[in-house]
């Protein structure tokens, strides 16, 4: 709920009206455009497939369009069902899947359009001589750790937590947003690459 609002009741009530136990709801304080919250991130790591997040309405889960696509995304890859109670979104409903599947489709759509963007901006910077960027503070060790752990299936959140960055920076290493990076390329395929996760380790 905004920083804004003072009462939450009228959410409550409609959460464990639609079948929601009182310590299953999870309330996040954040200001209307904030994506970094607390109660909804340790929700997400709780979460198992079978699972079914309900939200009161789809702005309650994202504050933005990409936030709420990446979300919405994360939980089709981890079979996780997801409702909203005012838009009566559900997708362990025929129509509801397919929503899951076409959120996923606009999702893969905005990492493709975002990496080719990517690609030509630092292949034009390096045509004319520019800088890429500021340096990042993600060292070469968590950049391989990063490219491994995702390739594995692992979750953003348990990537963040295992290499100490944030979830934000995670999904910038993992789209190719952080130009500086590139030095790192050779690290995650061909002769270089560094054998650091083994998921069955």
């Amino acid at each position: 709920m905004s920083t804004l609002d003072q009462d939450a009741a009228m959410q409550l009530d409609a959460l464990q009206r639609a079948g929601i136990a009182a310590e299953h709801i999870v309330t996040d304080h954040a200001s209307g455009t904030k994506q970094d919250r607390p109660g909804l991130n340790a929700l997400l790591a709780q979460l198992k497939a079978g699972d079914v997040l309900t939200v009161w309405k789809l702005d309650r889960l994202g504050r933005s369009l990409s936030h709420l696509i990446a979300v919405v995304d994360e939980l089709r890859r981890r079979e996780i069902e997801f409702r909203s109670i005012t838009e009566a979104i559900d997708t362990t409903t025929p129509a509801g899947t397919l929503l899951f599947n076409l959120v996923g489709a606009v999702a893969q759509f905005e990492r493709d359009i975002t990496a080719e963007r990517t690609k030509a901006a630092l292949a034009a910077a390096r045509a004319s001589g520019k800088p890429l960027g500021r340096p990042s503070r993600v060292n070469r060790h968590q950049y391989a750790l990063i490219h491994q752990m995702n390739a594995a299936g692992e979750r953003q959140a348990t990537i963040a937590a295992t290499v100490g960055l944030s979830r934000a920076v995670v999904g910038r290493v993992i789209r190719g947003e952080i130009a500086s990076l590139t030095r790192f390329d050779d690290l995650t395929e061909g002769p270089k690459a560094l054998p650091m996760y083994e998921p069955n380790a």
